[in-house]
């Protein structure tokens, strides 16, 4: 075939995408200096490989680089292998990332074995430096065509690397069909749309083919085609070759299916060699090519040629594809059954060296049951769990329970593919898989194991109710059958009954709780279940022993976080945020989605005072969680994101993200979701000081008759809600119902929430007798560890004081709430502490807040990490950025902190950081 090519052409890249065109290529241009994500959306036949391809030649020839990979039906379900595709010709210069990320990004790739899955967000990492190394020499165009063919563990991948990318000349291109999903980039990117042509351009592409229609052909054409390029180019060659028959083009067909039969009625005329080479590269998937080539001519044999002349492949150097994904269906469904088979047997013995794409073949050419084929494919499954593949896995042990002969074991491998296909996030996959699972069998043991499945990643859901049910009917017959899976499904259904807030809940978990032998083994779980349901209740016995609990946990980082969510949950903040510094620091603590209460650890930081790390928390969560599907825990990182920018003094961001997590999710349902964006949004009026809304939002926190709606979030309202009452002339409504839960948590109440009551009584109290409570709230040191709080209740101290006439009292505490106030960065906070110390008679300094915390919350952390003396590389692994966008991070701040050298930076942190009473 040499490199000749055909007389038609339908690519015609220009034709009526003069506008889309120059944006590409102004967006190829641009990422020169900087990143840039485009998502190219259209049509099949709009144009969007076409467009690709050419922003790929455009990178070249400007002297940059380009990574491709194109995704294919039936490689989706191949773990990895839209990433192995994409970096394969980078493969060598991985040799020279960290170690650990080296290791993770090989063994995802099948080139190592690994003991266990490697940590997904190392693996994201280590794509991330690579591709920032790659363009330290040469700006890098990174094409994904046919996105939506691409695995999802690649994905990602991908959308990890996207999300992190900064400073970077690399420019992602994504294209994917219109109306498909596409995990981790539907939300917060531009999309470039391909629609159809107008009249005008569809007349030009029809008047540059080798024969232009004519007359009542032409009409006919524009109306079916619709102004899809590709549907023009084809139907006017089609009708071209017809008319020279003697026949015409008759009946109206859907677009996409007349597309294909067009394809597969010009392979059907072409010499059976032909036929017979394009349904064998049909069959494979691009990954497949060196392998599937020793099977297929070379480049420049003659069996090409007839598929050339009907423009039905193109040539690329000596590799040999479709000119379009259509094409490749059209000639692979056109063959018959036994054509099928044989070509994809054909593949498995060509693939001998390459076990999983082998095991799919031999799967796609399986008519029944095939107990060998199913054991392959449940070892490319094993395969992919090691690799970290989820829906890889899920997909593979599927398929393999549909091949395998015995009803037992079928049910078996259903399981496997349910739990594998839980750490996706996508739970109708998962109900249809324990569906199946209950039709195979009433074993008790799989029937649990796959509910239990089911409900942990409902939990994660909005479906609160179903959820509940189902995980307690999981514990009541694992207790029933004294299977040890009772805690498991107890310790989900406490999350729900946290999220939910119900009291009921709280009853059954208890009553079955009571019941479950003491297992030392398990004594964190039992720990955690009782503190999730109620940490009133738990307190006082699990407090003492935490710390015991904690220590006993040594290096595993998944007991670690959820001992750390105890510890947050029994206000032991600073230990709490300790314990969750100690897991992350492992890399096994970041799973394929949240755990459990996910967001703990940003309101542990928040509560703290470490800001930056509680909005770096929430986008982690709401990056994954939008990725997965996961509206709740979305819900859940925007209720914690608007708290903190409320805080910041942005109340129309707060307000946004509050009202965003209220939309995901039905406050009956979501009660502790509810009550938090609830804060966020009196937060947010306190910062603007309306008043009126902002007791309206904190009274929202409790019922009519004055119980709380969340037993664990509403009480931590008090103060502001006793704040805004008496700016608004309810003190005595809010003092009732202050009274009526003091009354309530009884000797359950934690110090930090004494505190809390302490500074509302003082607000509430006459004039006369606030003072008793105000040094109450401030007497205990364990207050230190909430810093803002302990602020606030300063600065309404120091108001008091100075009110009372107190002046020297009062500036020191009023000194101390504003040196706090500008560290944190609450700039509405900060205002009104400079306006008291102005009226004690002291002008503080106008520059609050300061430099770092005039930082972005990123920016803060890369400074406190370099400032530890750790390399741009290191802080890179611990922040998950590239070692270059860590670098230009701190070039951008030098000049803003007024430092010259790195070696500056422990003054400013220590400076910034003085008086804070705790660990940062």
């Amino acid at each position: 075939m040499g490199t000749q090519r055909s007389g038609r052409n339908p690519d015609l890249p220009g034709v009526g995408r003069e506008t889309e065109t120059a944006e590409i290529i102004r967006r190829v241009e641009a990422g020169r200096s900087r990143s840039d994500v485009v998502i190219l959306t259209g049509d099949p036949g709009a144009g969007k490989s076409t467009l690709l391809a050419l922003a790929a030649d455009h990178a070249r020839s400007a002297g940059g680089r380009v990574l491709r990979a194109v995704g294919g039906e039936s490689e989706a379900h191949l773990g990895f292998a839209g990433l192995h595709q994409l970096l394969r010709p980078v493969l060598g210069e991985a040799e020279n990332l960290p170690p650990r990320q080296r290791s993770a990004l090989r063994a995802v790739l099948g080139l190592d074995e690994c003991a266990e899955p490697p940590d997904a967000v190392l693996v994201g990492l280590a794509v991330l430096t690579l591709l920032s190394d790659l363009a330290e020499t040469a700006p890098l165009l990174v094409v994904v065509d046919d996105a939506q063919w691409i695995d999802r563990g690649s994905l990602d991948v991908l959308s990890f690397v996207a999300r992190r990318m900064d400073s970077e000349p690399v420019t992602l291109l994504v294209g994917v069909r219109t109306a498909a999903a596409l995990p981790g980039f539907d939300k917060g990117y531009e999309r470039l749309e391909l629609g159809p042509l107008d009249g005008e351009a569809a007349n030009l592409l029809l008047d540059r083919q080798p024969t232009p229609p004519t007359g009542r052909a032409r009409v006919r054409i524009l109306e079916e085609a619709a102004g899809n390029p590709l549907a023009l180019v084809e139907l006017a060659h089609a009708t071209a070759v017809r008319h020279s028959e003697g026949s015409g083009v008759e009946g109206p067909l859907p677009v996409t299916d007349r597309l294909e039969r067009i394809f597969a009625g010009q392979a059907a005329d072409l010499p059976e060699p032909t036929r017979r080479v394009l349904l064998l590269l049909a069959a494979a998937d691009a990954a497949d090519a060196p392998a599937a080539s020793l099977g297929l001519p070379e480049a420049d044999d003659e069996a090409w040629a007839p598929a050339d002349r009907a423009g039905l492949v193109r040539q690329d150097g000596s590799v040999i594809s479709f000119r379009h994904p259509l094409i490749r269906s059209a000639v692979y469904h056109a063959a018959s059954l036994g054509e099928r088979r044989r070509a994809h047997l054909t593949l498995a013995e060509l693939l001998r060296e390459e076990p999983d794409r082998r095991a799919w073949h031999l799967a796609a050419a399986a008519v029944r049951p095939d107990r060998e084929v199913s054991a392959a494919l449940r070892r490319t499954a094993d395969r992919a769990r090691r690799r970290g593949g989820h829906a890889a896995a899920a997909a593979a042990l599927e398929r393999a329970a549909e091949l395998s002969p015995r009803r037992a074991d079928r049910a078996q491998l259903l399981v496997e593919a349910a739990a594998a296909a839980v750490l996706t996030g996508q739970l109708g996959w998962v109900e249809r898989l324990a569906a199946e699972v209950r039709e195979c069998t009433d074993d008790p043991a799989l029937t649990g194991r796959v509910s239990l499945a089911t409900g942990q990643l409902m939990a994660m859901s909005p479906h609160h109710t179903a959820a509940f049910a189902l995980l307690m009917r999981v514990a009541g017959d694992a207790e029933a059958a004294r299977s040890p899976r009772v805690l498991d499904a107890l310790a989900a259904a406490a999350v729900v009954r946290y999220y939910s807030g119900a009291e009921s809940q709280r009853r059954e978990i208890q009553a079955l709780l009571s019941r479950v032998p003491d297992d030392p083994a398990r004594a964190a779980l039992h720990a955690w279940v009782r503190a999730v349901s109620d940490p009133g209740g738990a307190g006082a016995s699990l407090g003492p022993v935490l710390p015991e609990l904690i220590a006993g946990a040594g290096g595993d980082a998944r007991r670690l976080t959820a001992l750390a969510i105890v510890a947050w949950l029994l206000d032991r903040t600073a230990l709490a945020t300790r314990t969750f510094d100690e897991a992350f620091d492992r890399w096994q603590a970041h799973g394929p989605l949240p755990d459990g209460l996910g967001c703990a650890a940003g309101w542990a930081y928040l509560e703290q005072g470490r800001w930056a790390e509680a909005r770096s928390v929430a986008a982690d969560i709401a990056a994954v969680a939008s990725s997965a599907g996961l509206d709740h825990a979305a819900a859940c990182a925007h209720a914690l994101d608007a708290t903190v920018v409320g805080l910041l003094g942005d109340p129309a961001t707060a307000r946004r993200l509050a009202e965003r997590a209220l939309a995901l999710v039905d406050p009956l349902e979501s009660r502790s979701v509810a009550v938090f964006a609830r804060r966020a949004l009196g937060l947010a009026a306190v910062a603007e000081g309306d008043y009126d809304t902002a007791y309206t939002q904190f009274r929202s926190a409790f019922t009519d008759d004055g119980d709380p709606v969340h037993y664990h979030v509403s009480h931590t309202l008090l103060a502001e809600l006793a704040a805004a009452a008496v700016r608004q002339g309810r003190r005595e409504e809010a003092a009732e119902l202050l009274e009526r839960s003091v009354r309530r948590l009884g000797t359950g109440m934690s110090a930090r929430v004494a505190a809390l009551v302490g500074r509302g009584r003082a607000l509430l109290a006459d004039p006369g007798h606030a003072e008793p409570f105000f040094r109450a709230a401030l007497a205990d040191a364990a207050g230190e560890q909430w810093p803002f709080e302990r602020a606030q209740t300063q600065l309404d101290y120091g108001e008091w004081l100075r009110r009372q006439r107190r002046i020297a009292e009062a500036r020191p505490l009023l000194s101390a709430a504003l040196e706090t106030f500008r560290r944190l960065g609450a700039r509405p906070w900060t205002e009104r502490a400079r306006a008291e110390l102005r009226a004690a008679g002291i002008e503080a300094d106008s520059t609050a807040p300061g430099a770092f915390a005039e930082l972005s919350p990123q920016q803060q952390q890369i400074v406190r990490l370099a400032a530890r003396g750790l390399t741009n590389r290191e802080i890179g692994e611990k922040l998950f950025l590239s070692p270059r966008t860590v670098g230009s991070h701190l070039y951008r701040v030098f000049p803003k902190l007024g430092i010259t050298a790195r070696s500056q930076l422990r003054d400013v942190v220590e400076g910034t950081l003085s008086g804070a009473g705790v660990r940062n």
